[in-house]
């Protein structure tokens, strides 16, 4: 079992408070990738943070093409639905 501590990341103005639960489990996978829980946690967050902005940037683009009044029909959307669940 790996050392109890308390883990608080304090970013400039920020600071992310962790349950004993989730210190232990950061530590763990922060272990087994050979790194340090704080850069693991600095991985993550630029993981997320860049995903968040691609969803957000797609739905922006959804949403101009919807107010352009571009829109698929229903059954093009079926389709597009069941080729995805195929794959």
């Amino acid at each position: 079992m790996l050392p109890h501590f308390r883990f608080s990341l304090i970013l400039k103005s920020m600071e992310v408070h962790l349950t004993p639960e989730q210190e232990e489990q950061l530590a763990q996978i922060a272990s087994k990738a050979g790194t340090a829980p704080e850069r693991l946690v600095t991985k993550v967050v630029a993981r997320y943070l860049d995903e968040e902005a691609r969803f957000l940037a797609a739905v922006e683009k959804g949403i101009a093409a919807a107010e352009r009044g571009e829109f698929i029909g229903e059954e093009e959307m079926d389709a597009r639905l069941e080729a995805m669940f195929k794959a």
